[in-house]
């Protein structure tokens, strides 16, 4: 008997020896399998069954026909997305948003990580953390209403303004500092708690490192540089993976509670579009093929990131 022939003879006693440990092993581990339930139910029902919904993408959707009734237009959806101005206005600001989310807002919970890190007395790291996480928690309704009474029209700055002779001052409905003033709002939400996974990734580096640099003459600086940073840079990678993947979504909820006080010019972004076209302008067909290239996007760019991140030498998101 050749050796392909005997290959081919013992591969279905390999599948069968396979397939009987798996059993075993979801049997003698049930109970943990039975815990992963819920969450898998969650993501099926809520995550994967409504993507059945990008058919809409290939129709002229109506929801009093259905999937089945509404009519199919082929790829005349994405057609009509590379010819709209609105789709590419759209396009703009989103990228403009996350350029600066992602050089400002990104680095902002390492710099804090970092700064409270450096503090001596643990009481007061806790204290400090404790308030700093607290904005995360708050809701972007509630965020809002807070920017609007410092920095709105009848807020406390404009109020010191006119104190000085400036009138009409207003940051909130100002189109032309928007994007800096939703990049702040970002970094004063999430930094705090964007510190955990920091904080967690110091405690992984060896405390020998630094008594052995501080033994050589490492100053504070020089420490961070050399150790604190290079140990930080696995789950930096792999949260910037993430975030690219993320680069064409700026959070709809901010942005729409202030849409009307600065305009669609500055305001609209990819996750605004979708709900005006769609939503309210009931062009359910288009904003889907809108949204369906967001997501396909987004895989792309968390791909192409995690390959270059391991092209690199450096652990990648899968």
């Amino acid at each position: 008997m050749t050796a392909g022939a005997t290959r081919a003879a013992t591969l279905p006693a390999t599948r069968a020896i396979r397939r009987s440990g798996r059993r075993a092993l979801v049997l003698r581990h049930w109970r943990m399998y039975l815990f992963v339930l819920p969450g898998l139910v969650f993501f099926v029902l809520f995550a994967y069954v409504p993507m059945l919904g990008n058919v809409a993408a290939f129709q002229e959707y109506s929801p009093f026909l259905g999937f089945a009734g509404s009519p199919w237009v082929g790829l005349d959806n994405f057609s009509r997305l590379l010819s709209d101005p609105d789709v590419a206005h759209a396009v703009v600001n989103t990228l403009q948003l996350s350029l600066l989310q992602i050089m400002f807002a990104f680095p902002a919970p390492i710099a804090l990580a970092l700064l409270l890190n450096s503090l001596i007395s643990p009481a007061v790291k806790r204290w400090v953390q404790s308030i700093v996480y607290l904005p995360h928690f708050i809701s972007w309704v509630i965020v809002i209403s807070i920017w609007q009474q410092i920095l709105g029209g009848a807020g406390v700055v404009a109020d010191l303004f006119r104190r000085l002779g400036a009138e009409n001052v207003n940051i909130m409905s100002n189109p032309e500092t928007f994007p800096l003033l939703v990049t702040s709002q970002v970094i004063w939400k999430d930094s705090g708690w964007g510190t955990i996974i920091f904080f967690a990734a110091l405690t992984t580096i060896p405390n020998e490192l630094y008594e052995s640099a501080a033994t050589d003459g490492a100053n504070a600086w020089q420490r961070i540089v050399h150790i604190t940073l290079p140990g930080l840079l696995p789950v930096t990678m792999l949260l910037l993976v993430l975030r690219l993947g993320d680069v064409l979504t700026v959070g709809f909820e901010q942005i729409y509670l202030q849409y009307s006080s600065v305009g669609a010019d500055a305001a609209e972004v990819l996750d605004t579009f979708v709900y005006f076209r769609g939503v309210v302008g009931a062009d359910w067909g288009f904003s889907t093929a809108v949204g369906l290239v967001k997501g396909v996007v987004g895989t792309v760019l968390v791909l192409g990131a995690n390959a270059l991140s391991k092209r690199f030498g450096h652990e990648g998101l899968f």
